[in-house]
């Protein structure tokens, strides 16, 4: 007769044997999963270094390009810009190391910088937008004449094209001594700009700026730095608006520029003033403009070639 001391030994035997089947089992799948896991992790590893030699040998490489531009970028511009005058236009979010290798670059290419001029954050700031149009109505001088655009930055580039540009068709100030210092003044006690001493007109204009606009109102920001640009151009023999990595998306000015054929079929852009190649570009593209010409240079996918007169790609 099976007794009930039977049955529990029973099911005891049972459970035990099921729980050292359980761990056996486990320590089994354990040992496999953990052996894939660090062939996996050991296959990861290999592939971070192969990446990260990529990556060392790209900078190296672009080290060395750039070496090469600075190097080489004073002999490639000699005598682009001789005898030319060139103003030079900056927004708040540009390098000041940009500009002044820049100006280095100018001086290399003949040219001789007439001042500078800052856009402050005010600039471009929606929310001074009428504040600007306002002060820039008042301070048109006799004889300029706004364009037909009431975006704060074409009337802003319809008042300060002619006091920084001389005339494309005399070579005569389009604006009295006067009056320039007037409107200027206006707009500096405005927040709106910021003057070096004693800016002249010139007959080139670069407007440098920065990469992608970023916070509250980047997509106007952009548009208003792009059509000043623009019409800063149209107001004198020409201009270049030059920005840094990212300027040619959606968010940066310069890509604002290259989504209108009418602004870029006057205007030229590059995308890469950052580097030593991109500033010889500038200089380069500025000396394009005096022959009525105008591109997209640089290394973004919007770009028509590397640089003017380079084959596109």
């Amino acid at each position: 007769m099976i007794s009930l001391r039977y049955h529990v030994i029973s099911i005891a035997a049972v459970l035990l044997a099921l729980a050292v089947g359980v761990v056996l089992g486990s320590t089994t799948l354990s040992r496999s999963l953990l052996s894939g896991l660090t062939n996996d992790n050991e296959e990861l590893v290999g592939q971070v270094h192969d990446l990260e030699n990529q990556r060392n040998s790209q900078n190296a490489r672009l080290a060395d390009a750039d070496s090469f531009a600075t190097q080489v970028g004073p002999m490639a511009v000699r005598g682009q810009l001789d005898q030319r005058t060139v103003v030079l236009v900056t927004t708040a979010d540009a390098d000041p190391a940009d500009r002044d290798a820049l100006k280095a670059l100018l001086t290399d290419a003949g040219a001789r910088v007439t001042g500078e001029l800052q856009l402050t954050d005010d600039f471009t700031n929606p929310d001074k937008a009428n504040q600007l149009k306002d002060i820039v109505t008042r301070l048109l001088p006799a004889g300029v004449q706004l364009p037909t655009a009431s975006d704060p930055g074409t009337l802003a580039g319809g008042l300060l094209g002619p006091l920084l540009l001389i005339s494309k068709d005399d070579n005569e100030p389009q604006a009295s001594p006067d009056e320039t210092a007037a409107a200027l003044s206006g707009l500096t006690e405005g927040g709106f700009v910021k003057t070096g001493q004693d800016i002249q007109p010139a007959q080139l204009a670069i407007v440098l700026t920065g990469g992608a606009a970023k916070g509250d109102g980047a997509g106007d920001r952009a548009a208003t730095v792009a059509r000043f640009a623009t019409q800063v151009d149209r107001s004198g023999a020409g201009a270049v608006l030059a920005g840094t990595d990212g300027s040619a998306d959606g968010t940066g000015a310069v890509g604002v520029v290259r989504a209108d054929t009418a602004a870029t079929s006057v205007l030229s852009t590059v995308d890469h003033v950052s580097t030593p190649a991109g500033r010889v570009v500038t200089v380069l593209a500025l000396h394009e403009q005096l022959e009525g010409a105008s591109g997209r240079y640089g290394s973004a996918g919007n770009a028509e070639a590397p640089a003017p007169g380079a084959p596109a790609e």
